[in-house]
């Protein structure tokens, strides 16, 4: 199974990160307020990075590198 580390732009110019197995799934989920809580108080537009990763441990530990970066570095790495 592969696991995807993502980037979703959201309606007021902030970035979310998280991890699935299923891109598409995932980002319904996000849109019909199923997912995060972050998505309650505004809409998920699109992804803006992907980048794909052996299982879940590696997912989860890239996924907390990007949180750690600043609003300009994530988007550096979105527009590779």
């Amino acid at each position: 199974m592969s696991w995807f580390v993502y980037i979703i732009e959201a309606s007021d110019n902030s970035l979310y990160t998280g991890i699935t197995t299923d891109l598409d799934r995932r980002f319904k989920q996000h849109a019909s307020g199923v997912g995060a809580k972050y998505f309650k108080s505004r809409d998920p537009i699109k992804f803006v990075y992907t980048e794909a990763a052996d299982n879940r441990s590696r997912a989860s530990i890239r996924e907390a590198e990007i949180k750690k970066l600043t609003h300009a570095k994530k988007l550096q790495l979105t527009a590779r």
